[in-house]
């Protein structure tokens, strides 16, 4: 039996389509939603996070997003991800920077780090 996917994954799926297809899965009792096999967002306590990084987190905090904090053996802990806008969940027209911003850092997140070239003896 397949279980019912939340209505507000759904509607975040249909906010963050601007990207692509998505996909919502059930994820530490919240949802995970994916595209092209990448996280780009996340819904915890009833809000939506984005994926995010260290490069496009500043345009985040500047825009008013809160970060993902959780608390874990007594700790906050952060992940990469940021609340978008608020009126950026009006529509998936007033989300779709964000979007494309949540997929900037997932397909950055994939790629392998650059080893530093061996010196040649």
């Amino acid at each position: 039996m397949v279980k019912p996917v939340d209505p507000f994954a759904l509607h975040a799926c249909e906010l963050l389509s601007g990207v692509g297809p998505c996909v919502p899965k059930r994820m530490f009792g919240g949802w995970g939603i994916s595209t092209d096999g990448m996280n780009i967002a996340i819904i915890a306590w009833d809000t939506l996070f984005l994926k995010t990084n260290a490069d496009t987190e500043p345009q985040w905090l500047a825009a008013g997003g809160r970060p993902f904090v959780y608390e874990a053996k007594g700790k906050a802990m952060k992940l990469n991800y940021h609340t978008p806008p608020d009126e950026a969940l009006e529509s998936p027209a007033l989300m779709l920077p964000w979007a494309r911003l949540a997929l900037e850092a997932a397909v950055a997140a994939r790629k392998p780090k650059k080893r530093p070239a061996r010196k040649s003896s």
